[in-house]
């Protein structure tokens, strides 16, 4: 680990950037591409349920691939600023890198955005991906709905990277835990379970209606998920490493913190 503990990793703030620009521009093209009014995929698909089964597993998919990618090597692929805080929480990253790796994934989730417009029509017919509380629903069953998603991905990824047996295949979590999330919840709040997904299409489409639910659920999610993990017995076995794969990789000793004692409130 660097001596300097100010010192801040920008190259991880850049992967991180870049992580999440790629979740927004191929995931959310997955949502207008199966969604979008006018696409062939109604066609193919007439079956909603099918579509957000789908969707959810090209969502959890891509960052899968982001996780295994240099990027992931890298910054870890948190893509999602409830990783970083929960990380942090867990005391697995400093104040300073998880505060670096957030705003870093909002830029990147703007950034992210702005290519979706070659979808014309049929993104805007979607809002490009926006989330908003479903057609009967208000929002606080939205706030529900993204409280419980974001549990089950911070609770499932605290699970899989505890344990040296199955750490290597967390990023199969995703395609999975997120196809089963968007086809059971979508309907109540668009499944987002990260602020900076929610973020870049609002700019985008500028739908920022209950855009407060997508920040709420999702932290308060974080908060339960780490409280599960340090003040019950799954507080027996520890994180090692803030990262989702390369769990070796850490030249700038950003993700091995001794134990959480020893970080930085």
């Amino acid at each position: 680990m660097p001596s300097d503990t100010r010192f801040l990793p920008w190259s991880l703030f850049v992967s991180e950037l870049t992580g999440t620009a790629v979740l927004i521009a191929v995931g959310l093209s997955a949502v207008i591409f199966d969604f979008g009014h006018g696409s062939p995929m109604r066609h193919v698909l007439p079956d909603p349920g099918l579509r957000r089964l789908l969707t959810g597993f090209l969502f959890g998919s891509t960052g899968a691939l982001i996780a295994v990618s240099p990027v992931g090597k890298a910054s870890g692929a948190h893509i999602n600023p409830s990783v970083p805080l929960g990380f942090w929480l867990m005391g697995k990253m400093r104040w300073r890198h998880a505060l670096g790796y957030v705003v870093a994934q909002l830029a990147g989730a703007v950034l992210g955005a702005l290519p979706l417009v070659v979808w014309g029509a049929l993104g805007r017919s979607v809002q490009f991906g926006a989330t908003v509380p479903g057609a009967g629903y208000g929002a606080g069953w939205a706030v529900l709905g993204e409280t419980l998603t974001t549990l089950a991905l911070i609770t499932g990824l605290f699970f899989f990277v505890r344990h040296k047996a199955i750490r290597t295949f967390t990023p199969l979590l995703f395609p999975v835990l997120y196809a089963a999330m968007v086809l059971l919840e979508a309907p109540v709040s668009g499944t987002s379970t990260n602020p900076a997904r929610s973020l870049g299409p609002a700019v985008l489409s500028g739908t920022w209606h209950d855009w407060w639910v997508y920040w709420v659920g999702p932290l308060l999610a974080t908060l339960l998920g780490v409280a599960l993990y340090r003040f019950t017995w799954l507080r027996k076995i520890e994180i090692e490493v803030a990262k989702l794969y390369h769990f070796e990789h850490d030249p700038h000793g950003v993700f091995r913190l001794p134990s959480a004692r020893q970080a930085e409130p």
